[in-house]
């Protein structure tokens, strides 16, 4: 089973690794990176009023009773309606917006304390349990289900005063990388209607990115954050494992599940993690750290120095930007490269040797892990349930009519891989693999303040493209995985474009911190986006409504 997860096709950068040495901490020559980020042509100009943090805007637009909630509901609202027949993002919209607007604003006329997400309309992953909505992790098997209780990052969203929009697409249990997995819809990209949005969080991020809602909450086992933000054009966050509560997080993997934040903006996305993130009892693997106030680094840029990351050591992967990845993409992290060196960073080229590793060792415990997570779903406990006179016929006809083609798959990769003979060979080794990723991030980590890598190795692709070969589609989480086997924080931004024909696809960097060091990254990242000049990150599907 091993042999055939270590497919030439997915160890992509093997070939850049032999053929070539790899230079420790190398000096990066100015050369090699230009100034210019421009991969292609700008799709559409953004407003200059447009706000930085919508989330901000909002609060402050409410509070000053300048504009209501109800008002800016209806315009998300408005757009949702209009854009979801194209995009399909959501499997599930809350009928109780207006309401729960107008209800926001008669506390705010009562002088009453609303809530620093107060008027924000976030929209939920459909693995991440809502009481009041159907939670079905885009599966069959679990068609109508509605949880008794809200899962932990959900309750507290509600009380932060957000209004949750509703439930959006993914790829069945998390279990993908285009969302075309789940059992009910396609999702596509705002960008390009005929590419996907990535997954398994597509519907999250296609949410963002087409502005029907403010922010969104996806999941992230091996980039389901990260990938889809790349696609799409937006920000994605994976958090620091332990950092938020899994509480109510449909279980894939369990060692390397995270609830993660997509937004618009750098300081979008930190402020849905200060709303989520903390220790909750209800989850054992919750960190007790303290968390610190992320909202602090969202400055203004006109209190920005002239080299305001003077010092900040970066480290750039190597392994990530050799063969097997797409050279527009290669140009557009390197542009951004430049542009980091540009407000003082200073960066080298740090290697991995452990990285192509990654992709394998994480396939053969996620899908072990599926594997026991996933045997709740017997048609008895949880789940729907087909109609049989035996117990054994009961479980089998519930499975095999409730899981997709996927979830069968790693389930049964997983059951091979733990299997008594086995066990040794492939999990064991994948545990050992995993021990090793994890030394060489801190060795690195040691050295740099954060690393930098692509998202992803190309743009998005086109819809039914990688469909039906898995090992394909695999391989595109070769970027993200590593930082779920070491349980690290990273963040993706929107940096370039890439050409599609005559338009043009976003392409994101990813960068890597240490442990519950959001903070560190959520500056950066912050600064890097505020300074980077002559990019629009709206889709063609709304760009008019943000013309200058």
């Amino acid at each position: 089973m091993l042999s055939s997860v270590q497919n030439p096709r997915i160890l992509l950068l093997h070939h850049c690794r032999r053929s070539k040495p790899l230079h420790h901490h190398h000096r990066l020559r100015r050369h090699h990176y230009p100034k210019s980020i421009h991969a292609s042509p700008l799709p559409h100009p953004i407003s200059a009023s447009l706000p930085t943090s919508q989330i901000q805007t909002i609060q402050k637009s409410i509070l000053s009773r300048e504009k209501t909630t109800r008002q800016f509901a209806e315009e998300f609202l408005t757009r949702l309606r209009t854009t979801e027949p194209h995009v399909k993002s959501f499997l599930h919209v809350s009928e109780t917006v207006l309401n729960e607007a107008d209800e926001i604003d008669r506390k705010i006329d009562r002088n009453e304390d609303v809530g620093p997400l107060a008027g924000v309309l976030v929209a939920v992953k459909d693995n991440i349990c809502t009481a009041d909505m159907p939670s079905t992790a885009g599966s069959k098997i679990l068609e109508n289900y509605r949880p008794p209780f809200d899962a932990t990052a959900v309750k507290k969203l509600k009380e932060s005063g957000a209004i949750i929009v509703g439930k959006t697409n993914l790829d069945e249990f998390g279990m993908g990388s285009t969302t075309e997995g789940s059992a009910y819809q396609v999702t596509a990209n705002p960008w390009n209607l005929e590419c996907v949005p990535g997954g398994s969080s597509g519907g999250s991020a296609a949410a963002v990115s087409a502005r029907q809602c403010v922010v969104s909450l996806g999941s992230d086992t091996g980039g389901s954050v990260r990938q889809p933000a790349s696609f799409c054009g937006v920000v994605g966050l994976k958090p620091t494992y332990g950092r938020v509560s899994r509480y109510g997080l449909v279980a894939y993997a369990s060692s390397l599940d995270v609830i993660g934040c997509f937004g618009s903006s750098v300081a979008d996305a930190g402020i849905l993690l200060q709303s989520i993130c903390g220790h909750d009892k209800l989850d054992a693997t919750s960190s007790k750290r303290e968390v610190n106030d992320f909202t602090s680094q969202f400055i203004s840029k006109d209190y920005f120095e002239s080299q305001p990351l003077k010092g900040l050591r970066v480290g750039v992967i190597s392994e990530t930007l050799g063969d097997g990845v797409d050279q527009e993409v290669v140009s557009s992290i390197r542009g951004a490269i430049s542009h980091l060196e540009e407000l003082g960073c200073t960066v080298t080229e740090v290697s991995l040797p452990s990285f192509s590793l990654g992709l394998p060792a994480y396939y053969v415990l996620a899908s072990s892990e599926s594997s026991s997570n996933l045997s709740r779903y017997d048609g008895v406990r949880y789940g729907n349930q087909m109609v049989s006179d035996e117990l054994s016929s009961l479980y089998g006809g519930s499975r095999a009519n409730g899981f997709g083609p996927e979830v069968k798959r790693r389930i049964l990769m997983g059951t091979y891989a733990l299997s008594a003979g086995y066990y040794d060979a492939y999990y064991k080794r994948a545990q050992q693999v995993r021990t090793v990723v994890q030394k060489g991030f801190k060795a690195a980590l040691d050295l740099h303040d954060i690393l930098i890598s692509p998202a992803a190795p190309s743009a998005a692709y086109k819809i039914g493209e990688k469909k039906n070969d898995p090992l394909a589609m695999y391989a595109g989480d070769i970027m993200t995985v590593n930082v779920n086997l070491a349980g690290l924080p990273a963040l993706v931004l929107p940096c370039g474009f890439v050409k599609d024909g005559t338009a043009s696809l976003p392409v994101g960097f990813q960068m890597i911190g240490a442990a519950f060091d959001e903070e560190k990254l959520l500056r950066v990242g912050h600064i890097f986006e505020q300074t980077l000049q002559g990019y629009s990150f709206i889709p063609p599907l709304i760009a008019d409504e943000f013309k200058c």
